[in-house]
């Protein structure tokens, strides 16, 4: 699996996305702008001694990012007001799982040309306007890892 960020503004999201990452061995990539520097001490203390183990990638921007991927690529864009919410579709290894700015969410014309793989998380407190980034992405990761049948699992130890 993927797990894309555009322009990730939080230093402590992106370090317990990085941390997810690491544990769940999904690739991550970040996409610039961001809202920090990589050499954030709250971007370190969140992902702890996790970054070692994340495989990662800069992208200097959406373009360059996209251009590089296989045009058979399957990107899943998360955003409220998505046509499907989030575990209404098949998920496969190889999706890419996208995510906005924390502030803004992801380019609305994005979302409209690709509107067939926009999916949301469902709401249920108008007064609530989103849930916290690394919740969304553990949300979505989890529901995809599950479709698969968490393959790659480290078997639970029995008890004695």
């Amino acid at each position: 699996m993927h797990v894309v960020l555009v322009e990730p503004e939080i230093p402590p999201n992106t370090g317990n996305i990085a941390r997810l990452c690491a544990a769940t061995k999904t690739q991550l990539h970040l996409i610039e702008p961001f809202g920090f520097k990589l050499e954030d001490k709250d971007l370190k203390r969140a992902g702890m001694d996790y970054w070692r183990h994340v495989e990662w990638r800069r992208w200097p921007s959406w373009v360059v990012f996209r251009a590089q991927l296989s045009p058979r690529a399957v990107l899943w864009f998360v955003e409220s007001n998505g046509p499907r919410h989030y575990a209404e579709v098949s998920y496969t290894p190889d999706d890419y799982l996208v995510f906005g700015r924390e502030t803004a969410g992801l380019p609305r014309r994005l979302l409209e040309q690709n509107r067939a793989a926009w999916v949301r998380i469902p709401m249920f407190n108008p007064q609530a306007r989103s849930l916290n980034l690394s919740n969304c992405v553990a949300l979505v990761l989890y529901e995809a890892l599950r479709q698969q049948r968490f393959k790659g699992e480290i078997p639970a130890e029995k008890p004695h």
